[in-house]
């Protein structure tokens, strides 16, 4: 009997396989558990789709994946739609994501509170770390849409209020794609050189129109939040309607509850600083006007307690007018009495006894010239004397006289006097000063040849001293 079935090759059997498969199966909604998420280098995901008894491969096509609305992670309960279908290579089935959603709100909510204390763990929504926004930023930049409305309402607010340069960076606001593009445009702007070709903001806005959960996930994505919190340039998150929150608005400086909110809390109203300024201008100039009435009326209080000047200057004028009188008078006087007291100090004073004082000067002053060289001789006498007398001194306790004895005086390199042999390295050069000139030596340790004289050695006797009789 087994000679009449058909002969199937392996391939052969695999595509038909894959084709009862497909036709059994060309659509089919699982609901599952995402484990082992892989995204290839070509963008494809691939996936192990799993509940508490089986498991199944998925994978999804780049083309589907880059449309998502939110991005898959392993755990996350989602619902897949798509084609069973055999992957020949293997004989392995497997479903052909076309769509992914999550299994209602509570899925994703859970993952986002998971999140959210993860990323609060860290410390990245703390308000000690939050940045202050500008009064008056020069440079705004907006991270959203080019084409939705968003990005005009923005302008068309700033316009109104206080009109900027604004520079907006494009990015996708929804799908698996939107959350890298909005991490890449924040650190764009912070890399950006200042008084470069592209001026750099001084204020960011990260904004979007409102939508559901799933399209707002890419705000809740750990790429946007960390580029967010690592931003040096003040953030304002503007994402979605005022009751939609996301984890971006606690990690930016300031959340703002609509995109045209946002552009309010960006800038001051022009007319209300123009007319705070012509208020304030208006305040000053009363302010000034009051201080210097004030000073002139109590500069008026104090003139009225100061004399007049043609009063003080009376009382001087009539004192000195007086004085004036009585200075002749008192001249007068005064050279009358030191009259009188010349004439008596005179009448006592005689030509004879001047001359007498003279010449008893003149004999005192003779007397001393006389005296004056002798004394002066005497001096200079003793004076030389004693010079000879140290001289004589000096000359016998000078060391010269102990060389003209035979003795000699040594020199290190260093030209100060060698008193130990301790003092003396070997090799080094040495100078001996002798009677009659100086001598250089070097320095050795060895024995002394038999025939070198030892300093303090006592000299051989001669025959002739053998004759010698003694003196005692």
């Amino acid at each position: 009997m087994g000679d009449n079935l058909f002969e199937f090759s392996v391939t052969e059997l695999s595509t038909a396989l894959k084709r009862t498969v497909e036709d059994g199966f060309s659509h089919v909604r699982v609901r599952a558990e995402i484990s082992g998420l892989k995204r290839a280098a070509s963008g494809h995901l691939y996936m192990t789709l799993k509940d508490e008894k089986s498991v199944i491969d998925g994978v999804c096509w780049r083309g589907v994946a880059d449309k998502l609305s939110f991005r898959p992670e392993d755990g996350l309960e989602v619902i897949c739609s798509g084609k069973v279908t055999v992957y020949p290579a293997r004989s392995k089935y497997q479903i052909v994501i076309d769509r992914i959603e999550p299994a209602g709100v509570g899925a994703l909510m859970a993952l986002l509170e998971e999140r959210k204390k993860t990323l609060a763990a860290e410390g990245l929504f703390e308000e000690g770390r939050k940045k202050q926004l500008p009064f008056i930023p020069k440079i705004i930049g907006v991270v959203t849409s080019p084409t939705g409305a968003v990005i005009r309402d923005i302008l068309h607010r700033l316009n109104d209020r206080f009109p900027r340069h604004v520079i907006v960076w494009p990015v996708q606001v929804q799908g698996e794609t939107a959350a890298p593009q909005i991490a890449k445009a924040i650190e764009g702007f912070n890399n950006m050189e200042e008084g470069g070709k592209t001026p750099k903001p001084d204020l960011i806005i990260v904004a979007r129109g409102g939508g559901s959960l799933e399209d707002l996930w890419a705000f809740n994505e750990e790429v946007v939040v960390r580029a967010t919190a690592e931003s040096d340039i003040p953030i304002i998150s503007a994402v979605g309607h005022e009751t939609d929150t996301t984890l971006i608005d606690f990690v930016s400086d300031l959340r703002a509850p609509t995109p045209t909110a946002a552009a309010e809390l960006a800038v001051p109203v022009l007319a209300d600083l123009n007319y705070t300024i012509l208020d304030l201008d208006r305040r000053m100039v009363k302010g000034k006007s009051r201080y210097f009435e004030n000073l002139k009326n109590k500069i008026e209080g104090l003139a009225r307690g100061i004399p007049h000047p043609r009063d003080i200057l009376g009382v001087i004028t009539q004192r000195m007018d007086d004085l004036s009188d009585r200075l002749p008078r008192a001249l007068k006087g005064v050279t009358q009495v030191n009259s009188v007291k010349l004439e008596r100090s005179s009448s006592g004073l005689s030509l004879t006894s001047l001359r007498q004082m003279v010449r008893l000067k003149e004999t005192t002053y003779l007397d001393v010239g006389k005296r004056l060289p002798k004394v002066i001789s005497e001096k200079f006498t003793e004076k030389k004397t004693s010079l000879s007398g140290l001289s004589r001194v000096l000359e016998t306790l000078s060391h010269k006289k102990v060389l003209d004895r035979g003795f000699a005086v040594l020199y290190g390199e260093a030209g100060a006097p060698i008193t130990s042999a301790k003092a003396v390295e070997m090799g080094e050069i040495l100078e001996i000063e002798l009677k009659d000139g100086l001598v250089e030596a070097y320095a050795k340790r060895g024995k002394v040849p038999q025939k070198a004289r030892v300093k303090g050695a006592s000299k051989p006797k001669s025959k002739d001293n053998d004759k010698q009789g003694s003196l005692l």
